[in-house]
């Protein structure tokens, strides 16, 4: 129902903006480039960005990016569609990486960290190029979960997602 969407919406605001001031995340004037892969987190975290922003309580430049990796059937125009129809600034940036891993990575071996990998250095290269001062991406606790699990089963260390300046 569109009340309890409405708290939802609240709690997230106010969890996003305790963490932003807790970790001294912003100066103002600051230019963030915020990572969008076409899934629910990425479009989730921009809607709480930009709803922070449009309420005065952001004071930062958010340019949103798209990272086509050449994976098959990826559909290439909903991004830049959905973006342009909301007046969003935004970036696609083409990297074919997904034929990269295939060619170096063994057939059902994972991809993950490779991909993973790959991604964030054309991310980071985008949002230098760009003149943003962070990266922002729509992980949450499962997520860090995951790669801990993943980095410790398959990699045999004890590793997570540690943050990381531009």
């Amino acid at each position: 129902s569109s009340v309890e969407f409405n708290k939802l919406r609240k709690r997230l605001l106010r969890l996003t903006r305790q963490a932003i001031e807790d970790f001294s995340m912003v100066k103002p004037g600051q230019r963030w480039l915020v990572a969008l892969s076409g899934g629910k987190d990425s479009y989730g975290l921009l809607a709480v960005l930009l709803d922070l922003k449009w309420r005065g309580l952001l004071p930062v430049d958010l340019l949103a990016c798209n990272l086509d990796q050449g994976q098959p059937n990826f559909p290439k125009h909903i991004l830049p569609d959905y973006l342009d129809s909301h007046g969003i600034a935004h970036r696609i940036e083409y990297q074919d990486t997904y034929s990269v891993v295939t060619d170096k990575l063994p057939e059902g071996s994972t991809y993950c960290s490779l991909c993973s990998r790959l991604r964030r250095g054309h991310l980071y290269r985008i949002a230098r190029e760009e003149g943003c001062s962070a990266l922002v991406l729509g992980h949450h606790r499962e997520d860090i979960l995951e790669t801990f699990f993943m980095n410790l089963f398959h990699g045999g260390r004890l590793a997570a997602m540690p943050p990381k300046l531009l």
